[in-house]
């Protein structure tokens, strides 16, 4: 912790003021040149931040993903945390994270690009990675921290917004736009919970063919439950309820 008291008395903090028409979600914004992990930071923020403070950085140094895999967090893409104050418990973490999920997707289709929610946290397109979402949750606060490729170099593998559009896309306006599909995606998850299931859904990669990495379940990926555990029926005919893991698909998406 110390690490990051220190970090956030002696990088400059700057508010940016982006016209942002939002009711929670981007009231206030924290913008960094750099920082260790805007998660990391935000967690520590959110003991006198208020709900929908969003933390973005220009670059992550030790940015990370599910498992504390390491996220590439060059200059270009967006990486961002916002700190929520959700209604529900633990256990309903998943819905935060397909909230972050439908928000991408729905930024991406604003800049002409189809992406697809890859259970249970990742966005791709054309089959690749381009976002990844992380949710981490304590004593009632909610840390969602957000990483998308714009213009940055990616690794093998990933794919960016400019790898796509063939040219480099005005970040200021992915970031605008992102902000405002995260708060009305969180205004639909405070009302209707349930909501954000069905929207992830309807834009989820289904009906394929999957490993869940490290467990003995294979078989074809046909839906997602109320509580948003994937439902996996294997070769036997056995449905199993998949609730954390790592998902190989077997073939290109549809």
């Amino acid at each position: 912790m110390k690490e990051f008291i220190n970090l956030a008395v002696e990088i400059r903090r700057v508010k940016i003021m982006l016209s942002l028409q939002t009711s929670i979600v981007g009231r206030k914004v924290i913008y960094l040149r750099e920082v260790e992990s805007t998660n990391d930071l935000a967690k520590l923020l959110a003991l006198h931040e208020d709900e929908g403070t969003v933390i973005v950085a220009d670059r992550q140094t030790r940015g990370r993903g599910r498992i504390g895999r390491r996220w590439e967090s060059p200059e270009g893409g967006v990486w961002m945390s916002v700190i929520l104050r959700p209604p529900l418990v633990l256990e309903d973490l998943p819905k935060v994270v397909f909230m972050g999920a439908v928000a991408v997707v729905e930024t991406l289709e604003k800049f002409g690009i189809p992406g697809k929610v890859k259970w249970p946290n990742d966005v791709l397109v054309e089959g690749r990675k381009i976002a990844g979402i992380l949710a981490e949750g304590k004593a009632g606060t909610v840390v969602l921290g957000i990483g998308l490729n714009v213009n940055n170099p990616v690794p093998e593998g990933a794919i960016s917004m400019k790898d796509v559009l063939g040219s480099n896309v005005p970040l200021v306006d992915v970031f605008r736009t992102l902000i405002a599909r995260l708060d009305e995606a969180y205004s639909l998850l405070k009302e209707r919970p349930a909501s954000i299931v069905e929207k992830a859904k309807s834009r989820m990669i289904l009906g394929v063919p999957v490993i869940v990495v490290g467990e003995d379940i294979e078989g074809i990926a046909e839906d997602i439950d109320e509580f948003g555990r994937l439902i996996v029926r294997k070769p036997s005919g056995e449905v199993v309820k998949v609730v954390y893991g790592d998902l190989s698909i077997r073939f290109a998406q549809r």
